[in-house]
């Protein structure tokens, strides 16, 4: 997948926008004011760090070169994604799906009710 693709792909979430809390440079997805994801900047290639269930998150590690404890984030729930070819585009798009739920399941009520709506 591109950037384009892969911040495309974000974007189409429920309720899924783009902010830069961190610079210009660093572009950070959110869900209601809850962040699920940010593309690294800095390197050559395309890395997103992603939230993830803590276990999944140490399989996800252990089983992936391309799968790395999450740069500058809490490693416990975050990993950075190298998005280099060596990961299928359907992992990819379940990483971002379960990013986003695990963060969707965490919003108000009234919050989610208002998302289903979209």
């Amino acid at each position: 997948m591109t950037r384009d693709e892969v911040k495309k792909y974000i974007l189409s979430k429920p309720g899924a926008y783009e902010d830069y809390p961190f610079g210009d440079d660093v572009p950070v997805f959110k869900v209601c004011n809850k962040m699920f994801g940010l593309f690294n900047s800095g390197n050559d290639e395309l890395r997103v760090n992603l939230k993830s269930d803590p276990s999944e998150a140490l399989y996800l590690r252990d089983n992936f070169e391309a799968i790395i404890p999450g740069y500058h984030m809490n490693k416990k729930h975050w990993n950075t994604v190298i998005i280099d070819g060596s990961l299928p585009d359907s992992m990819i798009t379940e990483l971002i799906d379960k990013s986003y739920m695990l963060v969707y399941s965490k919003l108000k009520k009234s919050e989610r009710e208002i998302l289903d709506k979209k």
